[in-house]
């Protein structure tokens, strides 16, 4: 699949793009803060719903734009696919009364101004979980580092991303855990004050393993599928002298099948009940879980090199986008950002190549 056309209105520095694209590869060149990273945001975003580097949807758009009277930004995109074109659209609109900053350099948006995003399938209006998926992207940039220096939470947005681009079912699953954990803390947190009783739990005991389980069942298929991919390509790229090993760690523990993995997530939340109520959070779960590279048996995260890290990056994108193909029958779109500077680094390395 590729994006045909892709129409920018008010994204990052964009007041205006409409850009047609070939079939086949396409390199942007340019000065720096010239919109090379946000063009390759913009498809991110119309892709997935979410930007891959900003903490807000109000950075996405345009500072001269928000400081007008009809704040938005749009992304448009047809997308060519096997299984059949589409038009994908995202409008991110700040409503309401409050004026919003006026200053030279920057813009304000303060965060008590709503921000209403509006999602279309083929002209029609869709919800997010209709819209990921649809387009499957697969985004490489020179921040993949910071998965491989282990922080959970990056890893558990990367699990999240990947999976629910190709599983509905894991998007639906994870939407749905997400809630019952924010509804299950609070019911903790007033446990914590004693103005609740212990026996509440069990309702959102059951709900938490019935969402969390697929979860973990959905990631531990992902991980044991990307780790045999990426260490094909490590090797090559390591010119024949590292091994990579890629470890799924689930908070649960490991399990092998959904019975199991429920199984160990209920005899989890038992043994921790008393200690969660004492913090008035939830302390087991996927939400907690994380992801392991080793070459060499050595952990990257404590021992890895910069070089090493690099490479162990580039190996699980290509390992990602080559399980995206397999799972969707059609390539993704891959984007490449900086990738100069990715390739020196891992040229540096061993003499790995890219």
């Amino acid at each position: 699949m590729h994006i045909a056309r892709l129409n920018l209105t008010n994204f990052r520095n964009y007041r205006q793009l409409e850009l047609k694209l070939p079939p086949h590869l396409v390199v942007i060149q340019g000065d720096n803060a010239q919109g090379k990273t946000n063009l390759l945001e913009a498809i991110h975003v119309v892709a997935t719903t979410k930007s891959h580097r900003a903490s807000s949807d109000r950075e996405l758009i345009h500072r001269d734009a928000a400081r007008g009277d009809l704040p938005f930004a749009r992304v448009m995109a047809d997308v060519q696919r096997v299984k059949g074109n589409l038009n994908l659209e995202i409008i991110l609109r700040l409503e309401g009364t409050e004026p919003v900053a006026r200053e030279d350099t920057a813009v304000s948006t303060p965060s008590t101004i709503p921000l209403r995003k509006r999602i279309k399938v083929n002209n029609v209006a869709r919800r997010a979980a209709d819209l990921v998926g649809q387009a499957n992207v697969v985004m490489f940039s020179a921040q993949d580092i910071d998965l491989i220096s282990g922080i959970p939470a990056l890893c558990r947005r990367y699990l999240n991303l990947v999976n629910s681009q190709i599983d509905a079912t894991y998007l639906r699953s994870l939407q749905k855990y997400t809630k019952v954990l924010v509804q299950r803390n609070h019911l903790l947190r007033l446990l914590q004050e004693h103005k609740a009783q212990p026996d509440q739990l069990e309702f959102w005991d059951d709900e938490m393993v019935e969402s969390g389980s697929y979860l973990v069942l959905r990631r531990q298929h992902l991980v044991t599928a990307l780790n045999r991919l990426a260490q094909g390509i490590h090797w090559e790229i390591s010119s024949q002298t590292e091994r990579l090993e890629v470890a799924y760690i689930p908070n649960i523990g490991i399990a092998e099948s959904m019975a199991e993995i429920e199984l160990h997530f209920r005899q989890a939340l038992h043994r921790i009940r008393r200690r969660e109520m004492a913090q008035g959070i939830t302390l087991v779960g996927p939400h907690r879980d994380g992801l392991q590279f080793k070459v060499n048996k050595a952990d990257m995260s404590k021992y890895g090199s910069r070089g090493q890290q690099q490479t162990t990056a580039i190996s699980l994108k290509l390992a990602e986008a080559k399980h995206m193909h397999a799972e969707v029958s059609d390539s993704p779109i891959l984007l490449l950002d900086d990738v100069q500077r990715l390739a020196d680094g891992s040229v540096g390395h061993r003499g790995g190549h890219v």
